[in-house]
């Protein structure tokens, strides 16, 4: 049994008509219906139809209907108003991309205090099949407004994996929680991968993305444990509200804890940004977490960061995203 998550199978839709004019003219759409082929399954509260019928009926009742009493839904969700489908229509697009695995990864380092590569960030990047790039944000947005963020997280994370047999580095991972409805079902192919790979699942670190959206903190445990059990490691990012207290980052006992970028430029001359990134300090200190500044772009802000305790750096001053691994990093004093 696949995950119908991970799959992109034809969107299947529910539709409810509410208003009595449209009501009589279920029968004239239910007839064009079967002269076309298209496949409907009339419910107590109206159609069930695939994407070339809501295709089609949406054309058809926005020019004959009152498409303010019309309404659709997917997968039980909430009933939303019928011109609410025209955006997932629109990103049909990207079920090719994920069909077709049209993702690479680039590499960015990670540095130790004296410029030692330690590990890459494999950070996912997509092409359309005539080569130009589709922004991460609109390929994520799309995902999300058709249904699709379960199958492109999992397509980004295997293609990570097999990117980071290249390495004799660790390899930083990133996965959406929500986008997992079961650890044990939904990550056992990342497992498999890896096993089939012969990476030591040591050199993985699975990072946590939106760490302060996560609602579901149980949910959220049961994935790193999950990996733990496996053998993995794992980080969180920015530590928001979602992890405010230090209970509950004793509980999730991440590996490695990433200060957000907001807060580490300029952080030389701000004391704001100085005591928000001492208070992460110590939070991941006390969790034996190992802290990660990230989104480094200066010197002054990577030497008051070492100098402040931080054992970990990344940013555009030691490297950019690059489609091959840097080997070193030079030109910056220690």
């Amino acid at each position: 049994m696949g995950c119908k998550g991970c799959s992109t199978d034809e969107l299947i839709f529910e539709i409810k008509i509410n208003e009595d004019q449209n009501q009589s003219m279920e029968k004239m759409v239910l007839e064009y219906f079967n002269r076309r082929g298209i496949l409907v399954q009339t419910t107590a509260e109206g159609w069930i139809m695939d994407e070339d019928g809501i295709k089609d009926f949406y054309d058809f009742c926005r020019d004959h209907m009152d498409s303010e009493s019309i309404f659709f839904r997917m997968n039980q969700e909430e009933w939303k108003p019928i011109k609410m489908v025209e955006p997932i229509l629109s990103a049909e697009w990207i079920d090719e991309v994920i069909r077709k695995g049209m993702v690479t990864c680039f590499y960015q380092p990670i540095i130790d205090g004296d410029l030692n590569i330690e590990a890459y960030e494999l950070l996912a990047r997509f092409q359309r099949e005539d080569g130009s790039m589709i922004y991460p944000n609109e390929i994520f947005s799309a995902a999300k407004t058709r249904g699709r963020l379960y199958a492109l997280d999992r397509v980004c994370r295997m293609t990570a994996v097999r990117y980071a047999a290249r390495l004799n580095k660790k390899a930083f991972i990133n996965f959406i929680p929500t986008a997992i409805y079961s650890p044990e079902f939904c990550l056992r192919s990342t497992v498999s991968l890896a096993n089939e790979l012969g990476i030591d699942p040591s050199m993985f670190v699975f990072e946590v993305v939106e760490s302060e959206q996560v609602e579901d903190l149980n949910h959220l445990k049961r994935i790193l444990s999950y990996y733990k059990e496996k053998g993995f490691k794992y980080a969180l990012d920015d530590v928001g509200e979602g992890f405010s207290t230090l209970e509950a980052l004793e509980e999730l006992s991440p590996n490695y804890m990433k200060l957000d970028m907001k807060y580490v430029q300029g952080v030389a001359k701000d004391e704001a940004k100085q005591a928000m990134a001492m208070k992460f300090l110590k939070a991941a200190l006390d969790v034996e977490a190992v802290p990660l500044a990230e989104g480094v772009e200066t010197e002054e802000d990577f030497h008051w960061l070492k100098q402040n305790g931080y054992q970990l750096f990344q940013g555009y001053l030691f490297g950019k995203p690059s489609p091959n691994p840097l080997s070193k990093v030079e030109g910056i004093a220690v």
